[in-house]
């Protein structure tokens, strides 16, 4: 089979729902998803059928920010500080670790080999768990708690490297770390300010920071994601933005911003193409070409987008965000 064109890109099934999705993970091989949900809980969604009636799996009673899935485990985390384990199979909480952050969980991601879980949250600590455990591996400081005009800082996203071996942290000021993640120690950190926008005239506030991370298939380089300079800090009426950092070196390699308004909130790293995916006030896609810096392929959304997973094969994309799921297929 040839390599899945993104410009063939096209959606296939569009399952309107009442609430806002901010995460999503799937089964391996079907079209069954697990999304993470603001009306508290987290759900089994079959995007393969537009009428499904979706399994609701575990209750966070506040929003759930991430979910991810282990095998046949579903971890997810949110506002109320917790992380639940969840067996998908028999439908039934494995354990829950009450104020796993002292602050909201921002993100989680798994490892490649599925044995760790890493989360992020306002609390501006990284930490790694035994998925087959629930035991605190270790925990990883190297964000500030405050911001350099004094507000509270936020960690929004983490990512391992395909190998496993490294970690990418990045917060809300555009402070990036990466770390080994065999022994916690600190290889490296990039700058990325111009994802952070202080308005310290009208509002006295700020916005933007990394949302989104992504090492390259070899691991040697990072895309880092979100918005950049806001005039309407109100809003996000700022253009979609990404640089990518050769992060051993400490060196910025590349940057670009797309057409689109908004902010990039996730970021899939193929070895032909950098997917991006956000959203402002709509939504959007783009796959960007690394190795000629040309964009290959972008379009709308129908709704401002939070994550996005492929299929195996990267010919099925689903996108979860504002009331809504897409299905998006693209082939050779």
């Amino acid at each position: 089979m040839p390599p899945a064109n993104p410009r063939n890109l096209r959606t296939v099934r569009d399952i309107t729902r009442r609430d806002i999705l901010f995460s999503v993970a799937r089964v391996p091989n079907t079209s069954r998803l697990i999304v993470a949900s603001n009306d508290n809980k987290v759900y089994e969604v079959d995007a393969g059928q537009a009428n499904a009636t979706p399994r609701q799996l575990a209750d966070h009673g506040r929003y759930v920010n991430a979910v991810r899935l282990a095998g046949n485990t579903v971890i997810s985390g949110g506002y109320d500080n917790r992380l639940i384990w969840w067996d998908l199979a028999n439908n039934r909480e494995i354990r829950s670790i009450d104020n796993a952050h002292s602050r909201q969980i921002r993100q989680l991601a798994v490892s490649p080999d599925g044995t760790k879980l890493a989360s992020v949250a306002d609390d501006m600590k990284c930490k790694l768990w035994n998925i087959a455990t629930g035991e605190r591996i270790r925990e990883l400081s190297g964000h500030e708690e405050r911001t350099p005009t004094g507000f509270g800082s936020m960690l929004y996203c983490c990512a391992f490297s395909n190998d496993g071996t490294k970690l990418a942290t990045g917060d809300r000021v555009g402070h990036v770390v990466i770390w080994e993640v065999a022994t916690g120690r600190q290889l490296s950190s990039v700058e990325v300010p111009s994802l952070y926008t202080w308005d310290g005239v009208q509002r006295i506030r700020s916005i933007g920071g990394v949302r989104s991370l992504a090492f390259s298939p070899d691991g040697t380089q990072l895309a880092v994601g979100g918005v950049g300079q806001i005039g309407n800090v109100d809003g996000i009426g700022g253009p979609s933005r990404v640089e990518i950092h050769d992060w051993n070196r400490r060196q910025r390699v590349h940057e670009f911003q797309g057409q689109q308004q908004g902010i990039v909130n996730r970021l899939i790293w193929s070895a032909d193409w950098l997917c991006g995916v956000g959203g402002g006030n709509n939504g959007f896609i783009f796959f960007h070409n690394p190795a000629n810096r040309t964009i290959i392929h972008q379009m709308n959304l129908p709704m401002h987008t939070h994550d996005s997973i492929f299929s195996e094969d990267f010919t099925t994309l689903y996108h979860v965000g504002h009331q809504r799921i897409v299905v998006q297929e693209m082939h050779g």
